[in-house]
């Protein structure tokens, strides 16, 4: 084999420019395109977090502490390792407008800041002031900042007042940014600032109360923040403290724009593997026209593997360019829309060029390609010299030797290794990997059944005196068929659309239409043992309430499973990343059903017991007898367990993963929670006049949550369906390079059937059909296997029910179909205006 005579023959192929390469490159720079862009967004917000970790987080570190503040030897302890400590609360409550008669009441997320506050960064208000100047308000009244959205709700104007809890405020100014807001993680409620010193007459920090205090230290330079956080944990051991640091000051952000950036990724992988479909039938359609070539070097002495070896350097001179314009494209297309992308974003983004985004782009591209062009280069070893004597070898087309099949399935598994890895989503990638697998074999199986499906029906009385359908049928099961190609490309784009839109449509199902059913009207918090009783009654006594429940509730921090660290018995289960709810009673709570264990007896009054749920406790791998050290209020309470119990949380209502006997929290300062059970007309008289008797709860109505929730999912949802739209616009394009290379052939069928008397319509109708026939079997695929993926989503990821959703998935069939004739007729037309004269002397 000569590497120099090969080099020679693939660099004067290449000098007859890029005919028949237009949707490879088309392809392969859409797939790369799509992956560098997203993997160059989640870098730029990755480090931007990085950067501004200690602005993001309002401090080089931060002690958390739920339901207190600190005691003085351990804000002595902070103020003794830091050069500077500002200490903030954070709390919801209800900010009221009073306009003679008439109330108006916001739900908002309170923050109450200190004279040093912020350790970095600074606010930014409207109209222009400092933040010290705002919360010291004007007459006898303190200020307040409030977000917009908010004085926009109430509306209210800077200068007048509104209430939190007992205690006036007057609105200085609108806070455009804040600057610590991402740190802060998931709020139900709009943001309003004011001064700590402000808020110890509302009766809104009372003991008991649900508020979580924080201490941002501003450390020397140079500090190991590793070092200190183990410090901490060491030297203020038993405070139930929650410990960040600068390194990760948004960890909710961060792992969300993660795992969402390598979901986009798994589907930019699947966009690529549209987009090989038609990188594999240009390389075949491409080496079909170089049959006499082939043949000719052959003739003259050209060993197989020289021919294979010129055809590769082609193939793989023109893969460099058609990633080189995917990375280029996936590049500068972020960088062209940071403004707009940071704009969306809550969390600074440093834009910029990312090699590493770049090199796995690359290289998800280069296996790619490896893997979709080896098969159709390792045709060549079956044209024969005898091809330069008639037309084609003839026959079916063999399988390539074992050596090829060997080398792409080392391909396809170093591809979705090199995927698992560097995503950090290895079982989803792996499992994505199979269902696409499944997906391809369904769609060969499909497109074969079509063709055996067509030819039958080409038969039957069915096509008898219908030319155009006979005619189309026949065409698509005969010989040359497009049904591989065009099956292929476009079943797999629309099985992601419909993966995509049987997800989303499950998501707002759930939320719009299953939740509503069984939620309650109202969430209700901080109502004081003192109110508790009056409570009641007043909304029992309520006929438009249909059901209430309560249960007193503290808030602690599992610390220990065991007498060992918990995060070293359940890992990083959520149960143990903060705190938890925790509540007491001496009997079951109604509905509840113990699974395991016995509850304590209703006066017992010995060591602290307590009753976990059953699910979590089996994620966890806790088991009856185990101890569990539970730090409530800066003071370890260690329990058996003794109980395991079922508990739902889908439905809205109470749910508490920690429940233990009424002596083990004897004496603790708590709250009670309440749920609330109506019509929706009633929510604003319930939200008025329940805030008028009891300024200090806070009312959290949960359509509003319901609402807010969805916000974010929709979000989400948009997201992976811009994605899944990038895949399908791939699969386009490969059909679009199917029917432009089967333009040659529709021309010289075309004149045929004129010749024989076959008119335009019918001719036209001819090619619609087939095109619809292709669409219409790649849809039928593509909700099967999307619902498929949808359920599988559903049910193990989210953990959820799923049903299927029949518009989302009749959208896909009339998509596909549409899509397919569109791209048909696009090329149809030149045909039906050539003159047949003219087509059959050139075919002499």
């Amino acid at each position: 084999m000569s590497f120099a005579n090969a080099k020679r023959i693939a660099r004067r192929e290449l000098r007859g420019g890029l005919r028949g390469f237009r949707v490879f490159l088309a392809c392969l720079a859409l797939g790369v395109a799509a992956i560098a862009a997203v993997g160059s967004v989640r870098m730029s917000i990755q480090l931007g977090l990085e950067r501004e970790g200690a602005v993001i987080l309002g401090g080089d570190a931060e002690i958390e502490l739920t339901y207190r503040f600190a005691e003085p030897q351990e804000r002595a302890w902070m103020e003794g390792v830091s050069d500077r400590v500002s200490e903030i609360v954070d709390f919801r409550s209800m900010a009221v407008v009073t306009r003679g008669e008439e109330t108006e009441r916001g739900l908002t997320q309170v923050k109450g800041v200190d004279g040093a506050y912020p350790l970095y960064g600074a606010p930014v208000l409207e109209p222009e002031l400092e933040l010290a100047a705002a919360l010291a308000g004007r007459d006898t009244y303190p200020g307040a900042v409030m977000d917009p959205v908010l004085i926009a709700r109430l509306g209210l104007a800077v200068g007048e007042t509104f209430r939190l809890g007992a205690q006036d405020f007057v609105l200085m100014a609108a806070l455009e940014r804040e600057p610590d807001s991402a740190g802060g993680g998931f709020g139900l409620g709009p943001r309003t600032i004011v001064a700590l010193d402000a808020l110890q007459g509302s009766g809104l920090l009372a003991p008991g109360t649900l508020f979580e205090s924080a201490y941002r230290l501003a450390l020397p330079e140079g500090a190991d923040l590793g070092a200190m956080a183990a410090r901490a944990e060491a030297e203020l051991d038993g405070a139930g403290l929650r410990w960040r640091d600068a390194r990760n000051g948004a960890p909710g952000v961060a792992q969300f724009v993660d795992r969402l950036g390598a979901f986009l990724v798994l589907v930019g992988l699947a966009g690529l593997a549209v987009g090989g479909v038609g990188v594999s039938a240009a390389v075949r359609a491409y080496l079909d026209q170089k049959t006499q070539v082939i043949a000719t070097l052959k003739t003259l002495g050209a060993e197989t593997r020289t021919i294979f070896l010129a055809y590769g350097l082609q193939i793989g001179a023109l893969t460099l360019a058609g990633i080189a314009i995917g990375l280029v494209l996936g590049a500068v297309a972020p960088l062209a829309l940071a403004p707009i992308i940071q704009e969306r974003l809550p969390v600074p983004a440093v834009f910029a060029l990312h090699p590493r985004a770049l090199a796995e782009a690359a290289l998800y591209g280069a296996l790619a390609a490896a893997v979709f062009t080896l098969w159709p280069l390792a045709r060549t070893e079956n044209v024969r010299a005898a091809a330069l004597y008639r037309d084609g070898a003839g026959g079916r087309v063999p399988l390539p030797r074992w050596p090829y099949l060997l080398v792409t399935a080392a391909l396809v598994g170093a591809l979705v290794l090199a995927a698992a890895y560097l995503s950090g989503l290895a079982r989803l990638t792996i499992w994505s990997a199979a269902g696409m697998a499944v997906a391809f074999i369904a769609l060969i199986g499909i497109a074969a059944l079509t063709r055996a499906a067509a030819r039958r029906l080409a038969r039957t009385r069915l096509a008898r005196g219908r030319s155009a359908l006979r005619m189309a049928l026949g065409s698509v099961g005969g010989p040359g068929s497009e049904a591989g190609a065009v099956v292929l490309s476009l079943g797999l784009g629309l099985t992601v659309l419909a993966t995509v839109g049987q997800i989303d449509a499950n998501f707002r199902s759930a939320i719009a239409r299953d939740l509503p059913d069984v939620a309650p009207s109202f969430f209700v918090v901080d109502i004081q043992n003192a109110q508790i009783d009056a409570f009641l009654e007043r909304v029992e006594a309520d006929p438009e309430v249909t059901r209430v429940q309560t249960a007193p509730m503290l808030r602690g921090v599992i610390t220990r499973i065991n007498d060992r660290p918990a995060a070293e018995v359940a890992g990083d289960h959520w149960v143990i990343q903060g705190d938890r709810g925790i509540t007491y009673s001496a009997a079951p709570p109604e509905g509840a059903v113990v699974t395991a264990g016995r509850w304590w007896d209703a006066d017992y009054d010995g060591p602290p017991q307590v009753s976990f749920a059953d699910e979590e406790a089996a994620e966890m791998g806790l088991a009856l007898g185990d101890s569990l050290t539970i730090n409530v209020l800066g003071r370890d309470i260690t329990a058996e367990v003794t109980s395991f119990r079922d508990v739902d949380f889908s439905n809205a209502g109470i749910g508490f993963i920690l429940s233990m006997n009424p002596g083990a929290l004897a004496g603790a300062p708590h709250t009670h929670i309440a749920t609330l059970y109506g019509e929706e007309a009633a929510d604003a008289r319930l939200l008025r006049e329940l805030g008028n008797a009891y300024p200090n709860i806070t009312l959290i109505r949960v359509r509003d949550a319901i609402a807010r929730v969805t916000e974010v999912l929709q979000g989400i949802a948009a997201a992976t369906t811009y994605g899944a739209l990038a895949t399908l616009l791939t699969g386009f394009v490969v059909l679009i390079g199917a029917a432009a290379a089967g333009e040659r052939a529709r021309t010289y069928e075309a004149a045929i059937l004129k010749t024989l008397g076959a008119s335009r319509a019918t001719v036209l109708a001819n090619f619609a059909l087939r095109s619809a026939i292709f669409g219409l079997a790649a849809g039928l695929v593509a909700i099967a296997a999307g619902a498929a993926a949808g359920w599988g989503v559903m049910t193990f990821v989210m953990e959820t029910d799923y049903a299927f959703e029949p518009g989302s998935a009749l959208a896909i069939v009339t998509g596909g179909a549409l899509t397919s004739l569109v791209a048909g007729l696009a090329f149809a037309w030149r045909p039906l205006a050539a003159r047949p004269a003219r087509v059959l002397r050139a075919s002499e």
